[in-house]
């Protein structure tokens, strides 16, 4: 049977390649956060709380668009609610026994990496694995965040106009190996970006503000989505 020490320097093993990642696209992260203001002890303080690149580039666009606190806050819950189900698979993993305290401290950092990592081991999952996973992990996060926002401040401005390119790669990157294999999520994509446009031009919705907008198309493509295209269980696609 293996120690505490020994499964949680496995998730410190696990979680270098995670935290490497993680400097890479928060340091774009960072660089958009300088664009609207923010101080790299701010950002810095914004990532290390907000362990959520989807969910903290929401948030920042909504501060972009001088969003109201109430349309962040549901907007932001909209873009994370996978967390919510990642939560409801681990806490099936997790030995009945488990302290609240570690089940506290390990939702903390349910990132789509982690998870992965984490729920892919046999047996119950260890708090232990997940902590090592996040030692590497939230600082290289935190720290790429500051240090894209200090870059923001420092190079010139067509490169940094550059680099905040490299974030709208990483969301490219995310939804194209999906859209290639399935039929539905490529369908999704273009209607997004059409009823986007189309959002900004009609008369009323284009009064409304671009947070207020982003909410409304995501709920319609998310439950649209939901009711056509619904996904079978394991047991049934088995079969």
């Amino acid at each position: 049977m293996q120690t505490r020490k020994q499964i949680f320097l496995q998730g410190v093993k696990a979680g270098i390649p995670i935290g490497l990642g993680y400097f890479a696209v928060s340091f774009s992260l960072g660089i958009l956060a300088k664009s609207i203001g923010m101080t790299p002890f701010q950002a810095a303080l914004m990532s290390l709380l907000n362990n959520a690149s989807a969910g903290e580039y929401m948030g920042l666009t909504m501060i972009a668009a001088q969003a109201t606190l109430g349309e962040m806050a549901l907007a932001t819950l909209i873009t994370n609610a996978r967390y919510l189900l990642m939560s409801c698979a681990m806490s099936q993993r997790m030995d009945p026994k488990t302290p609240f305290i570690h089940r506290l401290l390990m939702s903390f950092d349910i990132t789509d990496e982690i998870f992965g990592a984490t729920i892919a081991r046999p047996g119950y999952l260890s708090p232990w694995y997940m902590y090592g996973a996040m030692v590497p992990a939230i600082p290289g996060w935190t720290v790429g965040t500051a240090l894209g926002t200090l870059a923001g401040s420092i190079l010139p401005l067509r490169v940094v106009s550059a680099f905040s390119v490299a974030l709208y790669g990483m969301f490219i990157a995310i939804f194209i190996p999906p859209a290639r294999k399935e039929k539905p999520v490529a369908l999704l994509v273009v209607l997004a970006f059409a009823l986007s446009f189309a959002f900004s031009r009609l008369p009323v919705v284009s009064d409304l503000s671009d947070g207020t907008r982003t909410i409304i198309l995501t709920v319609i493509l998310a439950a649209g989505a939901a009711v056509l295209f619904p996904r079978k269980d394991e047991e049934e696609e088995a079969a």
